[in-house]
């Protein structure tokens, strides 16, 4: 499908979902793969700044949701004119994908999670970007550090970063209050603290009614991981850590904050009982006190329940630092697209600071328009976001929503991300799946980490092998 202009609907997480296949089906089909990749020839390079781009552009895993998406493609539009755009918005299917890249029709451009990245680009199936941003003159430090680690695969840039997303702590400051919980100390760095203020948090007298303190698992393993001094894998990506000490506390610790809600069945039941994204989500219907989430849910909270009592606040570790775990997208080119110059000129333009200035500029114009507060747009690009929230984020008046921005902000550079590797669908499978038996009652936190480390430094093996 072919998408141009729509209208614009609330910024929500833009992570497209790529689905796990199993290693077995997966691994004849990388086989094409690389047989395929032995017959492509060198891709032409796109000359100068101003690049020269025409014909036709398909790109697979991109729509346009808002007004976010549709300002930085008009950009694109308008800056090459003689290509034609085709947008295919959904998840992308890597098996499909693959196979595409296999028979020599792949799409020019993909719009990927960062944390598959390597997983193509260590089996050929993206180009490296070298020449391309040279040619389009683009600075990689331009962007976030832990951006770039994830779409780095031994030295050589594989994607442009696209969103950055951090987490941070959400606050239901009247259920803190009403529990005698102080908002100013609350924390994640004492655990046996908040243990604690879970405990008196919750309100299950006569069934569940509110949750103290929800740790986000199995997605947010990382970050308790990470806060308690361990890590899931080695900085070069080849070696597993899911047994360690600290990774087998850090589960112990953060499943047991089910308890007070009766354990992880009565807990899920009630979170799915929650209106999300509705004016009548958990914050403003009283039904958590607090926990970690991406920072976009702050956009959604200042748009659906601007009155909720809410304070935001850094996630940090046991030493009391400010810890978050950075995710995204990026644009990729596969090895092998029809059209790379236009290619090149689309993932430089998308990224850039002129389009994300030009997207902020008119997110802000809606919210004024709306009588909303214009939080931000969070990029990879700091030099996108200086402008972004030194000139469009104005104070709004709104103590809560101003300084959840400023909380935003410093946390950025306080990121970690997991590193590069060529198993990486397979590798998070392996330690989303320990985390959840334990979360069902099936292993033991230490059992569950036995199974996944071995799960996982197979497929890294098999992965770095090929």
């Amino acid at each position: 499908m072919t998408a141009r202009h729509r209208t614009p609907k609330p910024q929500l997480p833009s992570r497209p979902a790529v689905p796990a296949a199993a290693p077995s089906r997966l691994r004849t089909v990388w086989r094409a793969v690389a047989l395929a990749l032995l017959a492509v020839a060198l891709l032409p390079a796109a000359h100068g700044q101003q690049l020269e781009a025409s014909g036709a552009l398909r790109v697979l895993g991109f729509g346009l949701p808002d007004e976010i998406a549709t300002e930085r493609v008009a950009l694109f539009e308008e800056s090459y004119p003689d290509v034609d755009l085709q947008l295919t918005e959904g998840s992308i299917d890597q098996q499909q994908l693959l196979t595409a890249i296999a028979s020599g029709n792949p799409p020019d451009v993909v719009y990927l999670n960062r944390a598959d990245l390597s997983t193509y680009a260590t089996r050929g199936a993206v180009q490296p970007l070298g020449q391309c941003l040279q040619d389009a003159g683009m600075d990689m430090g331009q962007f976030r550090e832990a951006a770039v680690q994830e779409v780095t695969v031994d030295g050589e840039v594989y994607g442009v970063p696209d969103f950055y997303t951090v987490i941070v702590l959400v606050l239901n400051t009247a259920a803190l209050e009403e529990a005698g919980v102080p908002v100013d100390e609350f924390s994640t760095s004492d655990w046996e603290q908040l243990a604690q203020w879970n405990q008196a948090l919750t309100r299950n007298e006569d069934g569940l009614t509110r949750i103290g303190f929800d740790p986000k698992l199995p997605e947010f393993f990382p970050l308790w991981v990470r806060a308690n001094g361990g890590q899931l894998l080695s900085d070069d990506g080849r070696t597993a850590l899911l047994d360690s000490p600290e990774a087998v506390e850090a589960l112990e610790f953060a499943a047991g904050l089910h308890e007070p809600a009766g354990g992880r069945a009565p807990f899920m039941a009630f979170r799915d009982t929650w209106d999300f994204f509705g004016a009548g989500n958990q914050m403003a219907s009283d039904q958590l006190a607090a926990f970690p989430i991406e920072q976009w849910y702050v956009n959604v909270l200042s748009d659906v329940s601007p009155d909720a009592p809410i304070a935001v606040k850094a996630f940090t570790d046991r030493q009391g630092d400010p810890l978050t775990y950075a995710t995204g997208s990026a644009w990729a080119i596969p090895t092998g697209a029809a059209n790379p110059e236009a290619a090149c000129a689309f993932v430089t333009t998308m990224s850039s600071p002129e389009a994300w200035e030009r997207a902020g500029r008119a997110r802000a114009q809606l919210r004024a328009e709306a009588g909303g507060t214009y939080t931000g747009t969070y990029t990879g690009n700091s030099v996108a976001d200086e402008v972004i929230f030194g000139e469009l984020v104005q104070p709004s008046g709104d103590a809560k929503f101003d300084d959840a921005v400023q909380v935003i902000l410093s946390v950025q550079d306080a990121a970690f991300s997991i590193p590069a590797n060529p198993a990486g669908a397979e590798f998070r499978q392996a330690w989303t799946d320990a985390v959840n038996r334990v979360l069902n009652g099936e292993q033991s936190a230490q059992e569950a980490l036995d199974q996944a480390q071995q799960e996982a430094q197979a497929a890294l093996d098999a992965a770095w092998e090929e």
